[in-house]
């Protein structure tokens, strides 16, 4: 299977293309930071010799990155499965938070999701089969302190992927929400909290592949799932 994975090269993302590569599948993977992409391709590369890997860099919060992105995915074919991963997140409230968080937010975690989705759905559609993960958040259900324009994004990206559900159910094309908790990245690094109060991203790239791989006539819509002491 040809396997689309944004925001590749580190956390979930780089778990997600991991899983994947594990089991033989062609990936094309994208990251804003060229060196990081590249160092996440060779690695699973070299792991996974069986897997054909290549990476673009290209930042998705604009749409002529999108475009240039849905471009050389084409050059490989139409993608069986589709993660919308890449985002980015800006600690704030709304009365405080700087002046751009709300555009830069919506920019990065649902645009770039928007405008790539709909740059491959005619060959999906086409095709009559198809799989797109959207990686949303808990914060894409209920409010929180210091979410602000983070949270709203998130909001906007789990309402995207309810609409595209219903659209594309006559077309053949699943479509699934993942809303993790606190999931332990880079981001959290630097928290001090212990590691194990947190999910893994493996523990997320395990039920994308698994859901992944339900027969035609079923499609998990929504997968939500929190740290086993709850949310931090």
């Amino acid at each position: 299977m040809l396997i689309v994975i944004t925001g590749a090269s580190k956390g979930i993302g780089k778990a997600v293309a991991q899983e994947f590569a594990s089991n033989g599948h062609q990936l094309l993977l994208c990251s804003r930071n060229d060196y990081t992409l590249y160092q996440t391709v060779q690695d699973l590369q070299n792991r996974y010799p069986q897997a054909e890997i290549k990476g673009l860099p290209v930042d998705l919060s604009n749409k002529e990155g999108c475009v240039r992105f849905a471009e050389w995915i084409g050059r490989t074919g139409t993608p069986d499965i589709l993660v919308n991963n890449a985002g980015q997140f800006v600690p704030g409230s709304i009365h405080n938070e700087p002046e751009d968080a709300l555009e830069t937010m919506l920019a990065a975690n649902l645009l770039s999701a928007y405008h790539l989705t709909r740059l491959l759905l005619p060959g999906m559609m086409e095709r009559k089969s198809g799989h797109i993960f959207n990686i949303c958040s808990i914060a894409s259900l209920a409010a929180y302190s210091n979410g602000g324009a983070y949270s709203i994004s998130k909001f906007a990206l789990l309402g995207f992927s309810r609409n595209l559900r219903e659209e594309m159910k006559p077309h053949g094309i699943k479509v699934t929400a993942v809303l993790p908790g606190a999931t332990y990245t880079d981001s959290w690094a630097s928290s001090g909290l212990d590691p194990k109060r947190f999910m893994t991203a493996e523990d997320i790239a395990v039920l994308i592949a698994a859901s992944s791989r339900l027969s035609s006539q079923a499609c998990v819509e929504d997968i939500i799932v929190r740290p086993q002491l709850g949310d931090l």
